[in-house]
């Protein structure tokens, strides 16, 4: 690899350039409250960079050697991300989370690939398509949905199990619909996650102020359900 000071300095602009483009798209993620936030994508488009120039660059061709291909390293990059994207999917109770920011890990590894070509214009493309994806997007999609109830999740804390029968009075009385529900138990008690849809939007205030007001439960947190 040369040393000179221009082709240096190209380089580390493909890596800046690769772990910014990252950090857009995990800065969404981070913002939502996912886990793969924004230092995993950043580092993660950063990799996929170096060994995107290592694979064009690191390994010059040589008189007594074949010519040596530059997808090598680049594909095993596109097997690899695989992995790290499966450990971003969860399974919890009978739903499934993490599609969505493992598919965002996929794409940040091709961006950091696109940089580390030189290909400024498809990596910055390439960003601004994926966080429209992930943020209007799904801000479309929530409000198509209003139609036809809004989703949430709850995060409750029961001193004790039988404290549930108050929950799901609170509900009924308020046609709530409850569409999924995992427990689990804790130090403090039994920690249950509700995934609920309301009739309407409105409908969360009342249906938050009731829950609060019953003994022995604690709301830890309300968020708007998504494709996670």
């Amino acid at each position: 690899m040369s040393t000179e000071i221009p082709f240096q300095f190209d380089i580390l602009i493909r890596l800046v350039a690769a772990a910014a483009f990252g950090a857009g798209l995990g800065f969404e993620r981070e913002v939502h409250g996912h886990p793969a936030g924004m230092r995993t994508h950043m580092l993660v488009s950063l990799g996929s960079a170096i060994f995107t120039v290592l694979s064009i660059y690191g390994f010059p061709r040589s008189v007594d050697t074949a010519l040596p291909d530059p997808t090598r390293i680049s594909a095993q990059i596109v097997t690899g991300i695989g992995f790290l994207g499966a450990g971003a999917i969860i399974k919890y109770g009978t739903s499934i989370r993490g599609l969505t920011t493992a598919a965002s890990l996929w794409v940040v590894a091709s961006i950091g690939l696109a940089a580390g070509a030189g290909a400024y214009f498809l990596a910055a493309s390439g960003t601004i398509i994926a966080l429209i994806a992930l943020w209007p997007v799904q801000i479309l999609i929530g409000r198509a949905h209003l139609s036809g109830g809004r989703l949430m999740r709850l995060n409750l804390t029961l001193k004790k199990l039988d404290g549930f029968a108050g929950v799901s009075r609170v509900l009924l009385n308020h046609h709530v619909e409850i569409v999924n529900i995992a427990t689990q138990k804790s130090k403090t008690g039994q920690h249950m996650e509700l995934e609920i849809r309301l009739p309407n939007a409105g409908q969360a205030h009342l249906v938050l102020t009731d829950l609060e007001a019953l003994p022995g439960l604690d709301v830890e947190a309300v968020s708007q359900s998504e494709e996670s």
